[in-house]
């Protein structure tokens, strides 16, 4: 049965638990992912986007929005996937790519994909914010991240891609 006491904002906010399994250090909602609460006769459907359309991270983040959610007594609760518009960093705040920063992980610095080669070698390493890096490998720990190791204090970090 629908909680109808329940608002989309009180239910937004529910949903600030939970945290990208990729990135722990930011919610769903802090990566542009949340696109919708729609709360009807039939119950909570919560519309989220992926970061990567192939993104393996999407069956634990959509069990653990309806766990949150049917533990705090909304239900029934149904995620959906929405693919268009296609996820992109735009969507992230500058906090939550401060935040990304903070956690050890070079944020996008914009949403282009179109970067010079030269470009790629330039990313600020989010230990000491040097810009004398390298990329090691276009490939990281998952899709949305590429390997890179800073030049000057000698660490590896991940860059999340630009899309």
């Amino acid at each position: 049965m629908v909680n109808t006491t329940i608002s989309k904002a009180e239910i937004t906010a529910l949903l600030q638990q939970i945290k990208d399994p990729e990135i722990p250090a930011l919610s769903i909602q802090e990566m542009g992912m949340l696109r919708d609460v729609v709360i009807n006769d039939e119950g909570v459907t919560v519309l989220i986007t992926p970061t990567y359309s192939g993104c393996p991270a999407m069956g634990i983040i959509a069990a653990d929005i309806k766990s949150l959610l049917e533990s705090n007594h909304i239900s029934p609760v149904t995620v959906s996937l929405i693919y268009s518009p296609a996820w992109t960093t735009d969507w992230m705040s500058p906090e939550a790519k401060e935040k990304m920063r903070i956690y050890g992980i070079a944020p996008p610095l914009h949403s282009s994909c179109s970067l010079p080669i030269d470009a790629l070698n330039t990313i600020p390493c989010p230990q000491c914010l040097s810009t004398n890096t390298m990329m090691l490998s276009r490939f990281g720990s998952t899709a949305c991240k590429c390997l890179y190791k800073c030049n000057d204090c000698k660490e590896p970090f991940e860059h999340f891609k630009c899309h």
